[in-house]
This record gives structure tokens, C-alpha cells and sequence, in this order.
């Protein structure tokens, strides 16, 4: 039981730490204190569901829909590529005007939103969570322990970002620390969309 759980959150982690738009978008939340546990909540949440759904068949269904993750990689392009403008436009401008706007800070449900289709628009975190986590896991001999793996390893990855991003923002929040934050995000943000738009193929 216990290799299966070490297992679980081996494999987990490393799929979840290699998902950059996710990462991207909790530690900039966590470094502007905006709503960032409530994002990180969203994204735990999100990778057990999936794992679990994966570990329970749901796999079969979504290769069955083929269609279905096409138009979500399309949609992930164009979101990606908007969050990536919005990252380059905050990094031209600095921190003297995310200061100057902080009265527009956004809602609980505007970032809950945006946390969640910067999640579910990426259809690699469907091949992720319900295939290669649940091919793992069904050689494993207790599937509920690599289960429990593999949750606890997004619970502490996205616990990490939240408070890691929270604790460091008086450093990282500084006018050119933040210019560069915001720069390496918008790339990042970039280069996962292009890297969907470009590789059409989703098989794993």
C-alpha cells in the first residue's frame, strides 16, 4: 500500500508540476494575495475529481469523443493567448499601475472562473488525469493508495504555490521582480498555446 501511494504521488506530482498555465496562474494569484487559495482549491479539486474519474473507466468515454478535445484545444489556444497579452500588457506597464488599479481587484467568482478554464481548456490535463494516471495506477497493487497519491501530491503542490507565492510577495511584488514575473508568465502562457495549436494530434 505504501509503494502504491509513493507511487501515486511520484507520478502525480510530475504530471501536475509539467502543467505550466496552472502553476502560472495560482502563483501570480499568490503573489498579488488576490483569492489565491480559493484558485488553488479550484485546481486541487480539479485533478482529484479527474483522477478519480480516470480511475473509474471514464477514460474510455473521452477517446470515444475525439471531437470533443479538438474543440477544447482550439478554445485553449484562444484563452491561453489572452491570458498571455494580459500578462505582456501588466509586464510593459509595471507594478506602479496594478497599484493604481488595486480598487479593480477581481471577484471570488471572476477568479474561480478563470482558474477554472485555464484548467479545463487544456485537453493534455485530460490525457494526463484519465489516462496516464489511471495506466499507472491500474498496475499498482492498491489502486485506492496510488488514488490517494496522486491527490495528495496536487494538494501539496497547489498548498505550496498558494502560500509559497503568498509568504514571497513582498519581494517578488517589486516593480522589476514583477515585470519579470509577468513576462516569464506570459511566455510560459504563449508557448502552451502555441504548442496546442501546433501539435493537432492529442493522442498520448
Amino acid at each position: 500500500m505504501v509503494e502504491s501511494y509513493l507511487t501515486g504521488l511520484i507520478v502525480g506530482g510530475g504530471l501536475i508540476v509539467a502543467i505550466g498555465a496552472q502553476n502560472a496562474y495560482v502563483l501570480s494569484q499568490a503573489i498579488r494575495r488576490e483569492h489565491h487559495w480559493w484558485a488553488a482549491g479550484v485546481c486541487m479539486t480539479a485533478d482529484i475529481t479527474l483522477f478519480t474519474l480516470g480511475m473509474f473507466g471514464v477514460s474510455a468515454a473521452l477517446m470515444a469523443m475525439p471531437q470533443a478535445l479538438e474543440v477544447l484545444r482550439w478554445f485553449g489556444v484562444v484563452f491561453l493567448g489572452w491570458l498571455a497579452v494580459q500578462a505582456f500588457v501588466r509586464a510593459s506597464r509595471g507594478r506602479a499601475t496594478l497599484e493604481a488599479r488595486e480598487v479593480s481587484r477581481r471577484s471570488v467568482k471572476g477568479v474561480l472562473l478563470t482558474t477554472l478554464a485555464v484548467t479545463l481548456l487544456n485537453p493534455h490535463v485530460y490525457l494526463d488525469t484519465l489516462l496516464l494516471v489511471p495506466a499507472v495506477g491500474a498496475q499498482q497493487p492498491s489502486a485506492a493508495a496510488f488514488l490517494a497519491g496522486a491527490s495528495s501530491a496536487s494538494v501539496l503542490w497547489f498548498g505550496l504555490l498558494a502560500w509559497g507565492g503568498s509568504a514571497m510577495a513582498p519581494v517578488l511584488s517589486r516593480p522589476l521582480v514583477w515585470r519579470v514575473i509577468d513576462g516569464v508568465i506570459g511566455v510560459m502562457m504563449a508557448a502552451i498555446a502555441l504548442q496546442l495549436a501546433l501539435n493537432g494530434s492529442l493522442e498520448p
